[in-house]
């Protein structure tokens, strides 16, 4: 991920990490995280199956003012939801081939859109993301998950 990667390396100075132990944590945390979220951006989410993408989600989509019901995009690629403060794009990219079906499904669009995307494996096409997108990954450890934003 050139871009994710440039912006680990000029900002690990702002890096932050959590041990969560819980998903009621993991969807306290992203609550905290979209509260703080004040213009549009887009965060590749990485970690493995069931390291809490969607449950950090939920969290942000609260954070950001949403009220409904938030669910994973496994099977529509993508979930929108508005109603908050910025609109939240939640896309999942894991059974995608290419960065052309992503592009095709309408990123741009959604870039264009001004909103908060957060793109669940966005470490398989590193291509999409620029310098100044974030990252967020999940990593499963012994007690629970430790979760890194930068």
């Amino acid at each position: 991920m050139s871009g994710i990667r440039a912006n680990v390396l000029a900002t690990m100075m702002e890096a932050r990490t959590w041990n969560i132990e819980s998903v009621e944590a993991m969807e306290k945390l992203g609550e905290q995280l979209g509260q703080e979220l004040s213009k549009s951006v887009v965060i590749a989410l990485v970690g493995p199956l069931g390291a809490g993408k969607t449950h950090l989600t939920k969290g942000i989509a609260r954070g950001l003012g949403f009220v409904g019901e938030v669910t994973s995009p496994t099977f529509s690629l993508v979930q929108e939801y508005h109603g908050g403060r910025l609109p939240l794009f939640h896309f999942d990219l894991y059974r995608l081939k290419s960065s052309a079906e992503v592009i095709a499904m309408g990123w741009d669009d959604f870039l264009d859109q001004r909103g908060v995307i957060l793109a669940e494996w966005g470490d398989l096409f590193p291509e999409l993301f620029d310098d100044d997108d974030r990252l967020i990954r999940i990593m499963v450890c012994e007690k629970g998950r430790e979760v890194l934003y930068c």
